[in-house]
């Protein structure tokens, strides 16, 4: 059985996490910006979603993870390496990047 996870817009230009392929092993999460991003070599950010989730119950954990493309072409990377969200947890879904490469 396949769990079900509740979500939520909170911006209506929130995209919806979607399977980019038939074969993904996770859904992609999408930035909502009311001004493009660049981070500085070494800057930090959270960046937000405009989505909340709801999880099935405490045995449920969700995980964020970086794209690998994204960090070996321009060293833009989670700034925690995996994020972690609870079970319990119904803010916002914002993730924590770092610019570790020379170049904005």
């Amino acid at each position: 059985m396949t769990p079900i996870v509740k979500y939520k817009k909170l911006d209506a230009r929130a995209v919806v996490p979607q399977y980019a392929t038939p074969g993904a092993a996770a859904a992609d999460l999408c930035a909502v910006l009311d001004t493009p991003l660049t981070l500085a070599p070494m800057q930090r950010a959270l960046v937000p979603t405009g989505l909340a989730i709801e999880l099935p119950g405490p045995a449920c954990v969700a995980l964020v993870y970086a794209r690998s493309g994204l960090s070996i072409k321009h060293g833009l990377c989670m700034a925690n390496g995996v994020g972690v969200i609870d079970s319990d947890y119904r803010g916002e879904l914002r993730v924590p990047m770092v610019n570790l490469s020379n170049e904005p």
